[in-house]
C-alpha cells in the first residue's frame, strides 16, 4: 500500500534512514533468522513459542523494512539555503508565546519521519506544525489541540 506522498526531510535525516535499513536488512535478519533456527531445532513447531515469537518479529521486522524503504524512495531532499526565514516552513524554528498563560515555546518545524517531541521537533502535519506553517513573525494563531483551542503568537523564526 504505498501512499506516493512525498516526505521531506533533511540530508542528515535521509542518512540516518539509510543507516537504520542497512542494519535491519543485515544485522537485524541476521539475529531473527538465528532465533528461528535455533527454535525450529528443539523439536514440534506447533507447540513451540519461541519459534512463534521469533516468526512474528521476522514479520515487524519485515513490516519496518517496507515502511522504511517506502519514506526513503519517497524522500525530497530539502535545500536549507532556499527557505524563507520570514515565514514558518519545514525546518524553520519557530519561538511562541502561548497569549492565555504567557508561556514560551520553541519548535522546529519537521517531517513526519524526524518528528521528536522530547527534542522540540514537531510534525508539520501536527495540529501546531500546521497551524505555523506559513505564518510570519506577529502573527497570531488558534490552534486546536487535544486540550482545546490555544493561541499562539509567533515572535521568531530562525532556520
Amino acid at each position: 500500500m504505498s501512499t506516493d506522498k512525498p516526505v521531506y526531510l533533511t540530508s542528515e535525516a535521509i542518512e540516518k534512514l539509510n543507516e537504520d535499513l542497512v542494519w535491519m536488512r543485515t544485522k537485524e535478519r541476521k539475529r531473527i533468522s538465528t532465533e528461528i533456527a535455533e527454535a525450529r531445532e528443539k523439536g514440534d513447531l506447533s507447540e513451540n513459542a519461541e519459534y512463534d515469537a521469533a516468526k512474528e518479529a521476522q514479520g515487524h521486522l519485515e513490516a519496518k523494512i517496507a515502511k522504511l524503504t517506502e519514506t526513503i524512495s519517497n524522500a525530497r531532499l530539502v535545500d536549507e539555503s532556499q527557505i524563507d526565514a520570514s515565514r514558518a516552513f519545514i525546518l524553520s524554528k519557530v519561538k511562541v508565546k502561548n497569549t492565555q498563560g504567557g508561556a514560551e515555546q520553541s519548535y522546529q518545524l519537521v517531517s513526519t519521519a524526524e518528528a521528536d517531541l522530547a527534542s522540540g521537533k514537531i510534525s508539520v502535519t501536527s495540529p501546531i506544525g500546521k497551524g505555523l506553517l506559513g505564518k510570519s513573525v506577529g502573527d497570531k494563531v488558534q490552534i486546536t489541540v487535544p486540550a482545546g483551542k490555544v493561541t499562539l503568537e509567533i515572535i521568531e523564526i530562525t532556520r
